[in-house]
């Protein structure tokens, strides 16, 4: 099973990262407010960046480290 990394940006451009199996399902639970405080308040509006990951263990580690970066950071993968 490959597990996906993302960011995707909200309508007020602030940007969320998650772990997901199937980045389009996942992308559309976003848009409807389902599974996240943080999307269902900031609208999910664009998926802007991806990376695949061969198991869930490094795809949740890469995904604590994305999260602990400045935005900054964040904004050079894409």
């Amino acid at each position: 099973m490959v597990y996906v990394v993302y960011l995707l940006e909200c309508e007020d451009g602030s940007l969320y990262t998650g772990i997901t199996t199937d980045v389009e399902r996942r992308f559309a639970e976003h848009k409807k407010g389902i599974g996240s405080h943080f999307t269902k308040a900031k609208k999910a509006k664009r998926i802007v960046y991806t990376e695949q990951h061969t198991n869930r263990s490094s795809a949740l580690k890469r995904e604590a480290e994305i999260k602990k970066w400045p935005r900054s950071k964040k904004l050079r993968l894409f």
